[in-house]
C-alpha cells in the first residue's frame, strides 16, 4: 500500500531522480531532439511545398498537353484535308489525261481507218482498171481479129479525129 500513500522519502527520491533526468535531458538531449523536430517540421513543410508545386506543374502540363493535343489534331486534320485535295486533283488530272489519250487514240484510229479505206479504194480502182484493160484488150483482140473490122475501126477513128 505504499504506492497509494507514498512517504516523503520516496517522493523526495523520485523527485530528485526526475529532476536529474530532466537536467541530463535538457543538457544533452533537449537541443538535439528539438533540432531534429524543427528539421523534421521543415522537411515536412518543404515536402508539402514541393507537392503543391508539383501539383501546379502537373496542372500546367495537363493544360499544355491538352493544348498540344488539340493543335496536333488540328494539324492532322489539316494534313488529311490537304492530302484529300491532292488525291482528288491527281485523280482528276489522271482522268483528263486518260480522256485526252483516248481521244488521241480514237483520232489516230480514225486517220488510220481513213488511210486504209483510201488505200483499199485506190487498190480496188487499180484492180478494176487493170481488169477493164484486160477485158477491153480481149474484146478488141476478138473484134479486130478480122482484117475488115480492123479497117472499119480505123476509118471510124479517123472520122472522129477529123471532127475534133
Amino acid at each position: 500500500m505504499e504506492l497509494v500513500k507514498p512517504e516523503i522519502g520516496l517522493v523526495f527520491w523520485m523527485l530528485l531522480a526526475f529532476m536529474l533526468l530532466l537536467f541530463v535531458l535538457r543538457k544533452f538531449a533537449w537541443k538535439p531532439i528539438m533540432g531534429m523536430l524543427h528539421d523534421r517540421e521543415d522537411s515536412i513543410d518543404e515536402a508539402l511545398n514541393m507537392a503543391n508545386k508539383a501539383r501546379e506543374e502537373m496542372k500546367e502540363l495537363k493544360f499544355s498537353n491538352e493544348t498540344l493535343l488539340h493543335q496536333a489534331k488540328e494539324e492532322r486534320d489539316s494534313i488529311l484535308r490537304e492530302a484529300r485535295k491532292i488525291k482528288d486533283s491527281i485523280i482528276e488530272e489522271s482522268k483528263l489525261k486518260a480522256k485526252e489519250e483516248a481521244q488521241r487514240i480514237v483520232e489516230a484510229a480514225k486517220e488510220s481507218i481513213q488511210y486504209e479505206k483510201l488505200s483499199a479504194m485506190t487498190e480496188l480502182k487499180n484492180q478494176i482498171a487493170q481488169l477493164s484493160i484486160e477485158i477491153a484488150e480481149k474484146v478488141i483482140m476478138k473484134e479486130l481479129s478480122e482484117p475488115e473490122k480492123q479497117k472499119a475501126l480505123i476509118e471510124t477513128l479517123m472520122k472522129d479525129i477529123k471532127l475534133n
